[in-house]
């Protein structure tokens, strides 16, 4: 099995398990972990921003696998937002962002959520486009898309629609989407070029690219990297946000911007050597490495007619 083989099959397995400790509560004990891994760190820095994450944990409850607490998944959602969603919609909300909060979705528009897991962004987006409008959610993890069309059953969304793939294979055809969504699941490809160039071919002329996902700001040791890598779970590795940005124009995309959500500090790292090694580097040098590495909303447009 080659390299992205057996990175595919990691993040099946792990997404699987997240989806069947909800489908089969009791059988089934691993700690749930997604893109954003297992739990083990209790802080991290929120950018300030009005359009940053919501100031309310995603949900309440036994049910929720999240909380404010979380460095990564925490308080994504407002109450508001997932107040009339199913509660295995919001169990397993592994992202990383809320997408929907910021891709200003109209009614009647086609969204494309990419990585869908248990279906909470498809779902939100769903409420967002109206009747009119149609939210496809894609997964490669038979489990997950069990659960999500068992939430979306749930819910009564009669405008979803959950497919089977890849998201480097996109099962759509060209020109047919009018905004892309994805939440912490892109930094997971092993081949993220033809994603970019996936979504850019779905989309309409004039549509819209809208994901959260995690980010490198610099150059930072390896060390370092694979450690905080391995905090957020992010199996093949969080792209320099300036290489992000040169893949998603050399794919035929404009206006691209991203914008900081969540900082992760390294600081908060539970590695004795690396928190050693940290504690001697400059005050500048360590300001920085804390904030290298984010969440951040990446938005950008394909060209109109």
């Amino acid at each position: 099995m080659n390299e992205t083989n057996e990175t595919r099959e990691a993040v099946r397995a792990r997404y699987a398990g997240a989806a069947l400790r909800v489908l089969q509560p009791g059988e089934r004990a691993e700690t749930v972990s997604g893109c954003c891994g297992t739990r083990t760190l209790a802080s991290a820095t929120t950018a300030t921003s009005e359009q940053a994450t919501a100031s309310t944990a995603c949900c309440a409850g036994s049910a929720c696998s999240t909380s404010a607490a979380d460095p990564i998944t925490g308080s994504l959602y407002s109450s508001e937002e997932v107040a009339d969603l199913p509660t295995d919609a919001v169990a397993v909300s592994l992202g990383c962002g809320n997408p929907t909060a910021l891709a200003e979705l109209r009614p009647g528009e086609v969204v494309l959520d990419l990585g869908s897991g248990g279906g909470i962004d498809v779902l939100l987006s769903a409420k967002r486009v109206g009747p009119s409008g149609t939210a496809y959610g894609l997964d490669m993890t038979d489990e997950m898309l069990e659960l999500a069309r068992r939430n979306a059953t749930a819910a009564g969304a009669i405008n979803v629609e959950f497919l089977k793939g890849e998201i480097e294979n996109v099962p759509l055809p060209d020109a047919s989407v009018d905004v892309v969504i994805s939440n912490c699941v892109i930094n997971l490809s092993t081949d993220k070029g033809r994603v970019l160039r996936e979504a850019f071919r779905v989309l309409k002329p004039g549509g819209r690219f809208a994901v959260s996902d995690v980010v490198v700001d610099g150059p930072v040791p390896d060390e370092l990297r694979r450690q905080v890598e391995l905090w957020v779970g992010c199996i093949a590795g969080a792209l320099d946000r300036r290489e992000y940005q040169r893949l998603l124009e050399e794919a035929g995309f404009q206006e691209v911007t991203m914008q900081p959500t969540r900082f992760y500090a390294a600081d908060d790292l539970q590695d004795e050597a690396l928190g050693a090694w940290l504690q001697t580097r400059p005050d500048a040098e360590r300001t920085w490495l804390n904030r290298a590495f984010m969440s951040a909303f990446v938005r950008a447009t394909k060209p109109g007619p």
